[in-house]
């Protein structure tokens, strides 16, 4: 990895893009410090230990803590997105045709994901101010009424768009993908903070029980390190389907591959289902205050509350479904047919057309059982892990921080490579 980073600076278009990803993450992590307006973030840290909040905080890169104005993240643009997909597959017509239509259709389909985005940061800005106010015992509004809740909506929304736009710069000028970057660098900025945290509350204080809490901390440690090097391997897991080309000169020994991975996903189920499970909770929290106690209140609480039996196995069935779902979105079967026509290729011993979309959507069905069930394990494993062992649920790397952690490593890796080859076929052109 220093290597490659140590190449990286030799080329000046490669430098002058690091440079800018890092600059547009030093200005959202300066904002994440920016404190709302007319709250008392102080009053959060009775809450803290909440799987909504730690959700929250996680997508919002650590803002949610200071309540500032990127409390809110790339949480609602991820949501809108989501919905965007969702609405593309023949639910409505217009939809479906802008995405066909190729750069100037996906323009118009990222202006509607926009202004849905703002009105999903609206609502859950309000959501989350009346929820987390009820949850602080109304000690985090300075002065609750429609006035102070509007102007911090209206913060946490500009917030929002902001943090939008700079992931976009980033995925347009920088390296990697700008919303995922965003959320990697509030979970890495957390981890210091969480070991002193770890450090004070159980091993400083520990007295008597100090080797426990060594023991613990030693526990802890060993099992991140057997996760990273678990998700590494299978997330550059391959199944190599050979690949041959009718007008390939028949002496050639060259052999080509369709490499399709064992996760083709990506982190993108985890993020999905975390989202999907955040907003009942939001609006839940909304509630609170005039429903709390009631019958269906507590009921729905319980089924999208992440620490409770019932929660995490929705949470588990929708990182199921999305993994297949998103795999079929990345890796197109019908396209990826369609192009082997055109350019000549073929499967050996499979028919062209229909039978080569079956085969790959098989072959691709096969690969997202596995990758369902190991994104299902490392999001699900911490926190039953917390309900057996009472262990700390307020961790930054967690199962579902752990998986972006090392899936954005992963992919950046991959895309500088891909530029430093790129700069190598270049300059041998222009030699």
């Amino acid at each position: 990895m220093f290597r490659l980073l140590a190449e990286a600076f030799k080329e000046k278009d490669v430098r002058q893009r690091m440079f800018f990803t890092l600059g547009m993450l030093i200005i959202f992590r300066i904002g994440t410090h920016i404190t709302v307006p007319g709250v008392n973030a102080s009053s959060l840290s009775s809450i803290s230990e909440s799987g909504l909040f730690n959700l929250l905080n996680i997508f919002g890169g650590g803002a949610l803590s200071n309540f500032s104005i990127f409390a809110l993240g790339i949480s609602p643009f991820i949501t809108s997105s989501i919905i965007m997909q969702l609405l593309q597959m023949d639910i409505i017509p217009v939809f479906s045709e802008w995405a066909d239509q190729g750069e100037v259709g996906r323009r118009k389909l990222n202006q509607v994901t926009r202004y849905m985005t703002i009105a999903i940061a609206f609502v859950q800005a309000l959501g989350i101010s009346l929820g987390f106010n009820a949850l602080s015992d109304l000690g985090l509004i300075l002065n609750p009424g429609i006035p102070t809740y509007l102007m911090i909506a209206l913060f946490l929304t500009a917030g929002t768009m902001l943090v939008v736009f700079l992931s976009e710069q980033i995925s347009v000028n920088g390296i990697g993908n700008g919303s995922s970057l965003i959320i990697f660098s509030g979970i890495v900025a957390k981890v210091p903070q969480d070991i002193m945290n770890f450090y004070s509350s159980e091993i400083r204080n520990a007295g008597d029980e100090l080797n426990q809490a060594i023991i613990l901390a030693a526990i802890i440690i060993v099992a991140v390190i057997l996760l990273v090097i678990f998700v590494v391997f299978m997330e550059t897991g391959r199944r190599k389907i050979p690949v041959q080309y009718t007008k390939r000169v028949a002496s050639s020994e060259q052999t080509a591959v369709l490499p399709l991975k064992v996760n083709s996903a990506g982190v993108i189920p985890v993020i999905f289902a975390s989202s999907f499970i955040m907003l009942p909770q939001i609006v839940l929290g909304g509630l609170a205050e005039s429903y709390a106690g009631a019958t269906w209140y507590e009921v729905l609480s319980t089924i999208f509350n992440l620490q409770e039996p019932v929660g995490a196995a929705i949470y588990a069935l929708l990182i199921v479904v999305f993994t297949y779902f998103y795999a079929h979105i990345q890796v197109d079967p019908e396209k990826m047919s369609e192009n082997f026509q055109k350019q000549g290729a073929f499967i050996p011993s499979i028919r062209p057309g229909k039978d080569t979309q079956n085969y790959i959507s098989y072959v691709l069905n096969r690969l997202s059982t596995v990758g369902a069930f190991y994104l299902m394990v490392i999001a699900v494993l911490p926190i039953v892990a917390s309900m057996i062992w009472d262990l700390p649920t307020s961790l930054s790397l967690g199962g579902t921080s752990l998986l972006i952690v090392v899936g954005v490593a992963l992919s950046t890796k991959e895309e500088l490579e891909g530029l430093l080859s790129k700069r190598s076929y270049l300059g041998f052109i222009r030699d």
